[in-house]
């Protein structure tokens, strides 16, 4: 029979199995997975069980755990498709430059992202960036979202002082992005509905979203109009705590009946970020001798804003990049007693490392970012005395990795982040750090709703939120692991991609 998008499977037939942690006896023999009720009912040899309902024939194709994304800002990763993308510009001039043919969107602005200006040989400046774009509002916005360079004109329109660089960063700079993400609600939806469409055609099932606004009204909105893509879990920030206890919001609240989308945590930014050279860090950053970035936000209010979310039934995501940041996060969770996730974890102490387990706080991490920054790393952090990217040395701790991509820091693909956890490179360079690696199993169970304590292998009684792949994820090579192909992704038994 013809299978169609939307149709719950009864059986996904001519499968094998894969999972670092398999106690089943059937090796690389073919089997069938009985599903009923959104549940994996039973798993046989092929054709051993009668096959009721529809069947999806996997082909000999290995079905493994639905994948999730625990980092994306949803609504600038899918308005990413309207802006121009900077992402290989080597010289601030020529980020201007590609700026000027940009196309002017129809509230009247240019929007570029993507561009790294920590290893430019030359500066930001405003008056460089108005030669070329004119009386145009042009926004330039960095790749880890912590800075935007504006043009005269885009800095008049949103109310700022015209300094000589034209840069704003952290707040000022987030300030911005809420605006420039305030779009019209049809407008950005759409884009959400199609770009977590296209994330369920790499195997994603769930999204952890962490977008600057009152997600709570815009998933609403989101579920009235019909969206079912994948699972959601959205933050709510500090400005909003206050709003979100009133409510009566607390973590793992479902929105809708089906429980696609639930309360997700508190998500506080404690510090800035490596490339923007804002992270908190215990050493100073190369010829800036008093900078050691940014304490975005003091280590008693932290502890009071997890003590009070904690107290209210919320979960905690605590952005930290710097070591010292790490230390002030992972100070805090221990004081207030709060549970939750430490995101991005980039440099971490020695002696924090073991920490995480001894906490039961996660490390939310995001592994493309290790491939994407290791120049920077080596350049900006070459006097730091803390770990960067220490996945293997978090896992070893006991550590509960948790994969995420930082949308649109990097691309939503979740096999893009298996393969740098795993491998350390992209594009044929050497290994970096590759004793930071981690196995394979651990990278795909990291990259499923629990992380990587919770392992990847399949069992009766699982939810059947599965993905039917071309290759076993534990034997590729890394150029397989990021071409891995999705046949079809299965979100409680219903089909959400089908190739």
């Amino acid at each position: 029979m013809t299978l169609a998008l939307g149709e719950r499977v009864g059986v996904i037939a001519n499968a094998r199995l894969t999972g670092g942690d398999r106690l089943d006896p059937f090796g690389s023999d073919p089997v069938d997975l009985h599903l009923r009720g959104g549940l994996i009912a039973d798993i046989a040899p092929a054709g051993a069980l009668v096959r009721r309902g529809a069947v999806l024939d996997a082909a000999g194709g290995w079905v493994i755990p639905g994948l999730w994304d625990h980092h994306v800002h949803t609504v600038q990763w899918a308005l990413s498709a309207q802006r121009a993308d900077l992402g290989d510009t080597a010289t601030a001039a020529e980020a201007a430059s590609a700026m000027a043919g940009a196309p002017v969107l129809a509230d009247g602005r240019r929007i570029g992202a993507g561009f790294r200006d920590a290893l430019w040989p030359d500066a930001m400046e405003r008056l460089a960036l108005d030669a070329v774009t004119g009386e145009v509002p042009t926004y330039l916005i960095n790749a880890d979202v912590h800075s935007v360079w504006l043009n005269s004109a885009a800095l008049r329109r949103e109310g700022f002082e015209a300094t000589a660089s034209g840069v704003l960063r952290e707040e000022p700079a987030f300030e911005i992005s809420r605006r420039l993400n305030a779009a019209d609600p049809f407008v950005s939806d759409v884009l959400v509905d199609a770009g977590l469409r296209a994330a369920a055609a790499r195997g994603i099932v769930g999204v952890v979203d962490f977008d600057m606004a009152w997600n709570a009204e815009a998933w609403a909105r989101r579920l009235g109009n019909g969206f079912d893509a994948t699972r959601v879990s959205f933050g709510v920030y500090p400005e909003l705590l206050d709003r979100a206890i009133a409510e009566g919001l607390q973590t793992g609240d479902a929105m809708d009946a089906e429980g696609l989308v639930r309360v997700g945590p508190l998500k506080v930014i404690t510090d800035g970020s490596l490339g923007t050279r804002t992270a908190a860090c215990a050493q100073a950053y190369p010829g800036e001798p008093r900078n050691h970035g940014v304490l975005t936000v003091p280590p008693d209010e932290l502890i009071s804003l997890l003590t009070r979310a904690t107290g209210a039934g919320l979960a905690c995501a605590v952005h930290a990049i710097g070591d010292l940041a790490n230390t002030n996060a992972l100070d805090a969770f221990a004081i207030a007693g709060a549970y939750g996730t430490i995101e991005h974890a980039q440099l971490v102490a020695h002696a924090d490392l073991a920490r995480f387990a001894r906490l039961g706080v996660a490390a939310s991490v995001q592994p493309a970012h290790a491939v994407d920054d290791r120049d920077l790393t080596d350049s900006i952090w070459a006097t730091q005395t803390s770990v960067p990217y220490p996945l293997r040395s978090l896992a070893d701790g006991g550590a509960n990795l948790m994969f995420g991509s930082d949308a649109p820091v990097s691309p939503l693909d979740p096999w893009a982040a298996i393969a740098a956890a795993v491998f350390r490179t992209r594009a044929g360079r050497a290994p970096w750090r590759p004793e930071q690696g981690v196995d394979a199993a651990t990278a795909v169970a990291a990259s499923t709703a629990g992380g990587s304590q919770t392992g990847s292998a399949l069992s009766p009684g699982d939810t059947a939120d599965l993905a039917v792949i071309d290759r076993d994820p534990l034997t590729a090579d890394e150029p397989s692991l990021r071409a891995t192909r999705v046949a079809a992704t299965l979100l409680a038994s219903r089909l959400t991609h089908l190739a």
